[in-house]
């Protein structure tokens, strides 16, 4: 596709503002169905470019921003979903903001990278499915843990008689909540089990010693089914475990480090399977206490730890076989 103009999109609850970058027209619409029709005939009649030839560019607001991007996929509009610091870091300093001056900078950094530039793909329904469930059973989660504690602490601190309904009625808030959970939880499986690929790449995740069933979610849908990413190093990337030189001329000489831009959520399940692996996973206990002994790291072992099992969790993929432990076949 050869990209010959832009059309940016600021995205906000209600509306919407959308900027031409090659005659600079500007317009705001209605962030609903009705204006995603009335965006599309207007970008196409205004701008002067053929319509296989504009990119429309707008800033990844999550569910502000999704029912823009599945419109545009179902008429085979291309579009681009990028993070919103993505753009605000390559724009350099910008005095005062804007919903119109934000939508022209988004077409201005379309324009830009727009030899660069490969149209977003949008994930496909079930894997957009496990995204959502996944986030509502972490909310469930937390709520219940906060419900949790609280009642231990009254428990210990709180007459028992005198307090009964206090008690009791988060007892059953907590039981609620269980309730729900294992509901979700239920959702997620039936979804699973319901697309072969997604149930066969589920059970070759979980084939791997410290990659749990939370884990093996998660991947399948940051992924989008192992189709997003070509290797694991590039997921490595996305997930904030890949090493970076930290060095500038002669003066700094910094220690190799991982970036702060990351999804902290995927990192944080890595970093608990690769200790769960530690403890349970021979090879990997072996490799640990041996990098301990000489004296490295003990996060960067860790964190090498997680890029292995990254790096299998994409093999076994790769292969369609189960994991196989080889150190229970050593002598």
């Amino acid at each position: 596709m050869k990209i010959k103009d832009i059309v940016g999109i600021d995205i906000s609850k209600l509306t919407f503002d959308a900027a031409i970058h090659s005659n600079q027209m500007e317009s705001q619409f209605e962030n609903g169905k009705k204006g995603f029709g009335e965006l599309v005939d207007w970008a196409f009649e205004n701008s002067g470019s053929p319509r296989g030839s504009v990119l429309f560019v707008l800033e990844h607001t999550g569910l502000y921003s999704y029912g823009l991007s599945v419109y545009l996929s179902s008429n085979d509009i291309p579009f681009l979903l990028v993070p919103g610091l993505e753009i605000k870091k390559s724009m350099g300093m910008v005095r005062g903001k804007s919903d119109k001056a934000d939508a022209k900078m988004i077409a201005k950094y379309g324009y830009r990278l727009r030899d660069e530039i490969k149209p977003s793909v949008l994930s496909r329904e079930q894997e957009q499915s496990i995204k959502r469930l996944l986030s509502l059973r972490e909310r469930l989660v937390k709520q219940r843990a906060g419900f949790k504690a609280s009642l231990k602490e009254q428990k210990r601190v709180l007459d028992k008689k005198e307090n009964a309904t206090l008690f009791s009625t988060q007892q059953k808030m907590i039981g609620y909540l269980s309730k729900q959970i294992r509901e979700v939880e239920r959702q997620i499986d039936l979804v699973i089990r319901n697309n072969e690929s997604m149930s066969q790449n589920y059970k070759l995740l979980t084939s791997i010693k410290g990659i749990g069933p939370q884990t093996a979610l998660f991947m399948i849908a940051y992924t989008a089914n192992f189709t997003r990413f070509d290797n694991h190093r590039k997921f490595a990337s996305y997930c904030g475990i890949a090493p970076f030189q930290n060095q500038s001329g002669t003066s700094i000489r910094g220690r190799t480090k991982v970036s702060h831009l990351a999804n902290k959520k995927l990192k944080s399940l890595l970093d608990l399977c690769a200790k769960t692996s530690i403890q349970h996973n021979t090879e990997m206990r072996i490799y640990y206490e041996k990098r301990i002994a000489e004296g490295k790291n003990k996060m960067s072992t860790i964190n090498i730890i997680r890029n292995k099992l990254v790096a299998r969790m994409f093999a076994v993929v790769k292969r369609g076989e189960n994991y196989v432990d080889t150190m229970k076949y050593a002598a």
